[in-house]
C-alpha cells in the first residue's frame, strides 16, 4: 500500500510540475489588471451559453480554469460547492472555465464534461467550454484549478490557488479563496493577493 501511495505522490507531483510548462507564453493578469473577453460567449453544460458580464453579480465574479482528469482538481473539487455557495451568499458570480483544447475530442469534450457535472454536484456551478483557450490566454491562465477573482469593476484581486492543501480539506491552514471572497464583499483588504496555482497544465491546442 504504501508503494502504491509513493508512486501516487510521484506521478501527481510530475503531472504539477507540467502545469508551467504549457501556456508559459500568455503572461499571467496582474492584481489589479481588468479582465477581457466580458462579452464572449461561452457554452455551459446546462446547453445554455454565457459570458462573464451575464456571469457578474453585485461585489465581483469568481473564475476558476479546471477540466475532468486533472488529479489536482479530482483532490480539491470537492471543494467546489462550498465554494459556489460562499460567492452566491456574498454575492459574487461564479463559475468553472475548461480551457483544455487539445483533449476536447477526448476527456474534456462537452459530453465528457456534462457528465462529469453529474457526478460531481455541479447542479449551480456554470461549468463552460473554452473554444481554443481564448479566455485562458487572456488571463494567463496555466494550471487546472487556477483561480481569478474580480471586484464589481472586473480589476483582479486575488490569483492562484484555493487553499494550501489540496490532499485533504481537513488539513487546510490557509483557506486563501474563502478569505479572498469574504473580504472582497466586506471591502477589505486582501492578503495574500497571490499565491501558487498548483495543478495540472492547461492543455492548449497546437494549432
Amino acid at each position: 500500500m504504501k508503494d502504491i501511495k509513493t508512486i501516487m505522490g510521484l506521478i501527481i507531483a510530475t503531472v504539477g510540475l507540467l502545469a508551467f510548462t504549457n501556456g508559459g507564453q500568455y503572461e499571467t493578469l496582474k492584481i489589479g489588471e481588468k479582465a477581457t473577453l466580458l462579452d464572449y460567449e461561452m457554452k455551459s453544460t446546462s446547453g445554455e451559453s454565457m459570458s462573464l458580464n451575464q456571469l457578474k453579480k453585485v461585489n465581483g465574479t469568481l473564475v476558476i480554469f479546471s477540466c475532468n482528469t486533472c488529479p489536482f482538481v479530482i483532490a480539491w473539487e470537492g471543494r467546489y460547492p462550498e465554494i459556489a455557495n460562499m460567492a452566491n451568499e456574498n454575492q459574487i458570480g461564479f463559475a468553472l472555465i475548461n480551457s483544455n483544447e487539445a483533449k476536447r475530442n477526448s476527456e474534456d469534450s462537452m459530453e465528457e464534461m456534462i457528465a462529469h457535472a453529474k457526478v460531481k454536484g455541479y447542479s449551480n456551478i456554470p461549468y463552460l467550454v473554452d473554444q481554443r483557450s481564448k479566455l485562458a490566454n487572456a488571463f494567463g491562465a496555466k494550471s487546472t484549478p487556477h483561480v481569478f477573482l474580480f471586484d464589481k469593476d472586473w480589476k483582479l484581486v486575488y490569483e492562484g490557488a484555493i487553499d494550501d492543501n489540496h490532499k485533504d480539506a481537513e488539513g487546510v491552514t490557509k483557506k486563501y479563496l474563502e478569505n479572498a471572497l469574504q473580504n472582497l464583499a466586506k471591502g477589505e483588504e486582501i492578503n495574500p493577493k497571490n499565491t501558487n496555482a498548483l495543478g495540472c497544465s492547461i492543455k492548449r491546442s497546437a494549432g
